[in-house]
């Protein structure tokens, strides 16, 4: 029997390093579909993000992407302070106004709970219900504990990850939970890749906000 690739189901990419200076830059791998799936995916019952319009000026401009927390907690603040580019968008999809656009990255953690939230935010952005001009780049979850997630979790990720079009893994980091403040902490390669991958994609969309 022919295996039918589902765009919600789709194994999530296993995390990798930056690629040595010698070597070419290779992006993250898209997980699932890069835009809307209108009619193909029906927005969340419950659990949908607010949506915050955007000052209305002549000229707008803005970050090179938003952090969406798609929960209290999600650990927006930390990715704010340690990977330059990126602006809070305060637990709400940002609209832009017309023609502007507003590139998106949802943050959640990898409890139970966090990932339903990011599966009802990614359902919210596949279904088509949200302004045009919001571009979401794909999906950050932060490990909640140290060690290896258990099964049924790790099944969720892969599911909501074959439905935003990237994810990436971070991986637990006591001295953050300790307290100690994120530019004094030796964060792991994960969050230089993230970095990485977030400039690259963001130049390479035209290398303005619009």
């Amino acid at each position: 029997m022919a295996d039918v690739s589902n765009p919600w189901t789709t194994r999530l990419a296993p995390a990798t390093s930056p690629a040595p200076a010698d070597r070419p830059y290779v992006p993250a791998p898209t997980t699932g579909p890069d835009r809307p799936q209108p009619g193909a995916v029906p927005p969340p019952t419950e659990g949908q993000l607010p949506i915050r319009l955007l000052n209305p000026l002549p000229s707008y401009t803005g970050p090179w992407w938003w952090w969406v927390g798609c929960h209290g907690g999600a650990g927006v603040s930390t990715l704010a302070a340690t990977i330059p580019g990126g602006v809070d968008a305060a637990r709400a999809w940002p609209a832009p106004p017309p023609p502007g656009s507003a590139r998106v990255v949802l943050v959640a953690r990898t409890h139970a709970a966090g990932l339903r939230a990011a599966q009802a935010a990614a359902r919210q952005w596949a279904s088509g219900t949200l302004p045009p001009g919001i571009h979401l780049l794909g999906l950050v979850l932060i490990a909640d504990a140290p060690g290896r997630l258990p099964r049924p979790l790790r099944d969720l990720v892969r599911l909501i990850s074959g439905g935003v079009p990237r994810t990436w893994l971070l991986p637990w980091v006591e001295a953050l939970r300790l307290g100690e403040p994120p530019s004094r902490v030796a964060l792991p390669a994960e969050y230089t890749r993230l970095a990485t991958d977030l400039h690259h994609i963001a130049y390479d969309r035209g290398g303005s906000y619009a």
